[in-house]
């Protein structure tokens, strides 16, 4: 691909990009949705692999073979989410219904005082979270790797530049610098716990019947920070409805020498028992449209 050509691809995905936004805040959301369901049969119809992992995932969270419209529902409810972030990061949070489950987990810890990492996942909307903590005038930052990053922050430059000052790109020099100093700063960090680089330690556990492999690093990364880990879940529930669940999973404080990677090991399998439990719950919430369990390790 010739540099040109490259540059063009990008200014005309800035251009659809800034359009959509455009039409979302000023026409609303019934027709943006409309909108997204049309985006969502496109590439329903023509995103071959994606399909099938869909169709894999599917079956494992329903327990019984996925059909055709259960797998628009899962593209639709993906399209639905990345469409609320549009109004979410214009802090619109008013324009949902919002239920939070688990509140005195971080109302123990502001006691405590300092921050702690919030380990989300690539299920419902992790941005609810950020809307709802800003509402509550709590800064919220969000550690993602490179390509989400540069994702996240060209649609958070369109509508609030704010945002993308939050917004920790991992692998670089100072990367755990900024998260320990906004820890200092009694913030909130965010990380997505289902993904992981090819370098990073991981362990396999068993996930929605068949073993998967997932990361250590937040819980190294809290065991290093000295910072408690809290599971942070922003289900979609349909509508304009999203629930925000949290549980404490791992607290450095009670953690002995000898036996952190035991401990390591419990507070992985907690995630990914939650991490199921949801899947079960609100299955078209999980967006990884890839096949999760093939071995292969896949970042962002």
């Amino acid at each position: 691909m010739s540099p040109t050509w490259l540059a063009q691809r990008e200014r005309g995905s800035a251009f659809i990009l800034h359009l959509f936004i455009a039409i979302a805040l000023n026409f609303g959301r019934p027709i943006a949705r409309f909108i997204m369901l049309g985006t969502a049969w496109y590439f329903l119809l023509f995103s071959i692999r994606p399909r099938a992992a869909s169709r894999k995932y599917l079956r494992k969270a329903l327990g019984r073979p996925a059909r055709f419209y259960d797998v628009l529902r899962h593209y639709f409810a993906f399209a639905t989410v990345g469409l609320d972030r549009i109004y979410l990061l214009n802090d619109r949070v008013d324009k949902f219904k919002v239920e939070i489950y688990g509140e005195h987990h971080l109302d123990a810890l502001n006691e405590r005082g300092g921050g702690c990492l919030l380990l989300g996942a690539h299920l419902g909307s992790f941005e609810i979270l950020r809307a709802v903590g800003a509402a509550k005038h709590r800064q919220i930052g969000l550690v993602m790797y490179e390509e989400n990053a540069r994702m996240v922050n060209r649609i958070a430059r369109s509508i609030n530049p704010e945002v993308a000052e939050n917004v920790i790109q991992l692998g670089r020099f100072d990367s755990m610098l900024k998260v320990h100093e906004k820890l200092e700063q009694s913030k909130w960090i965010g990380i997505l716990g289902d993904r992981a680089l090819s370098l990073e330690a991981q362990m396999k556990v068993p996930f929605l019947g068949e073993e998967a492999s997932f990361p250590t690093a937040p819980f190294r990364l809290g065991l290093m920070l000295k910072r408690p880990v809290i599971l942070m879940l922003g289900v979609y529930r349909g509508g304009n409805r999203y629930d925000l669940h949290f549980e404490t999973l791992f607290d450095p404080a009670t953690v002995d020498r000898a036996n952190r990677e035991g401990r390591i090991r419990e507070a992985l399998q907690q995630y990914v028992e939650r991490l199921e439990h949801h899947c079960r719950a609100a299955p078209y919430n999980w967006f990884n449209f890839y096949d999760f369990w093939d071995g292969s390790v896949h970042a962002g």
